[in-house]
């Protein structure tokens, strides 16, 4: 049996109960005023501001205490809108035609509309199209996203809202609560190296598909 394709299919618009939808709204004008958000994704509850804009970035940083060595990925909406941003080689498209929307981060060559702050100024920047739709509609409606995890550097990640850490709750212009996450960590992945930096789910297939193209 072939694998099985998993790139966007035709674009449809996701429905949410009031209460997410209304969720979403405050995430979206939160993230245009330079806040950082809580959102979920099919891993863990994520932080998320403007990718694009270096306030916003630093601001993550700071409320996570997390070193500026440790580069941030960023999420997107779709494919369409990963490609206004960045430029996918075509064994990186057909990685994303494979594995993408999932729980991957991969890394591709870096945009200048990303900040060095980003990634400390490295060349490649990690990418996130989540399985998780609620995700996927926040990062529609305010644009790339950073795709961190809601949690102060060193501690456990989140998969419920009622247990983020208070100063996280406080640093934050709005929270999308849709309940428990699976939990778990993206596999994160060079394809144009073939290598795995860090394995999770998918890992065995994705080291396969990497051994075959």
């Amino acid at each position: 049996m072939p694998p099985a394709d998993r790139s966007d299919p035709a674009p449809e618009t996701d429905t949410f109960p009031s209460a997410v939808d209304d969720a979403l709204a405050a995430a979206a004008a939160a993230i245009a005023q330079c806040e950082a958000v809580v959102y979920p994704t099919e891993t863990v509850y994520g932080l998320g501001a403007d990718a694009t804009d270096a306030d916003a970035v630093r601001q993550v940083f700071e409320i996570k205490g997390r070193p500026r060595s440790k580069p941030l990925s960023v999420g997107f909406a779709d494919r369409e809108m990963l490609t206004q941003y960045l430029t996918l080689t075509d064994r990186e498209a057909a990685f994303c035609d494979r594995f993408l929307p999932g729980p991957v981060t991969l890394l591709v060559a870096r945009d200048g509309v990303f900040p060095d702050s980003l990634v400390d100024g490295g060349d490649t920047v990690g990418v996130r199209l989540s399985d998780n739709a609620v995700a996927r509609e926040l990062a529609r409606r305010a644009g790339p996203i950073t795709a961190t995890s809601a949690n102060e550097s060193g501690s456990p990640s989140v998969r419920r809202v009622d247990a983020l850490d208070a100063t996280i709750i406080d640093a934050v212009g709005a929270v999308v609560d849709t309940g428990e996450t699976p939990g778990g960590e993206s596999t994160v992945v060079d394809v144009a190296t073939g290598e795995i930096h860090r394995r999770g789910p998918l890992a065995g297939e994705i080291e396969a598909w990497l051994a075959d193209h």
